[in-house]
């Protein structure tokens, strides 16, 4: 069992969707930030929590800002990750898990602009929400040493399913991975989400709040 270090609660997230309790989780040190996209437009109830991520980050358009909620510690697993019988960690392999409302799919964006019905296409992401995503990260890696580094091919949706960008980890480097990286680069999983999320950007900004 893994010690814990560092504050366990992102300051300001909303505990009042906690999952903890009913599904507990392994206790970790935490190295890697796994990025994810939930195709939808507003806060999922995860099955009741069974697939629940970290944390979940839903916009506030007309504050310009991302309203954070909190489903389980920092150093404790979540359970957005396919993870397979007789392969590698997922879930538990020191990851903390971040689900971003929004969608990666152009066509689902497509269509929910032609209804009018607002969403955050993170591809194409207005820079207050990035820079918010990016303040989450500079708080990891100051209080969680989480590196700010992660793949370098980051494939657009639907390329970026299953392996079509040729993204998607072995097992091994995986299991050496530390940095932040995204649900289509994880082994045993087939998501492709959060597709061409602009990841340079995001470390630029988070890199920046860091030096602040």
């Amino acid at each position: 069992m893994s010690t814990r270090t560092g504050p366990q609660h992102y300051p300001g997230a909303n505990r009042d969707h906690w999952y903890q309790d009913d599904f507990g989780g392994d206790r970790m040190e935490v190295n890697v930030v796994v990025l994810h996209t939930t195709e939808g437009r507003s806060l999922p109830d995860y099955q009741g929590g069974s697939v629940a991520p970290n944390l979940t980050a839903v916009p506030d358009f007309a504050a310009r800002k991302l309203k954070w909620y909190q489903h389980f510690d920092i150093d404790i697993s979540s359970r957005a990750l396919a993870n397979l019988r007789g392969g590698v960690e997922t879930n538990t392999l020191n990851v903390c898990q971040v689900e971003l409302v929004g969608t990666c799919d152009p066509s689902l964006h497509s269509k929910w602009t032609a209804r009018g019905q607002g969403h955050l296409y993170w591809p194409k992401a207005p820079e207050w929400a990035l820079r918010a995503v990016a303040q989450y990260l500079a708080w990891m890696n100051i209080h969680h040493h989480v590196p700010l580094r992660g793949p370098a091919l980051w494939p657009a949706y639907p390329k970026s399913a299953g392996n079509g960008g040729g993204q998607r980890m072995s097992g091994a480097r995986w299991s050496a991975f530390k940095g932040v990286c995204g649900h289509m680069h994880v082994p045993e999983n087939t998501h492709g989400d959060p597709g061409a999320i602009d990841f340079d950007g995001l470390l630029g900004f988070a890199k920046a709040a860091v030096q602040d």
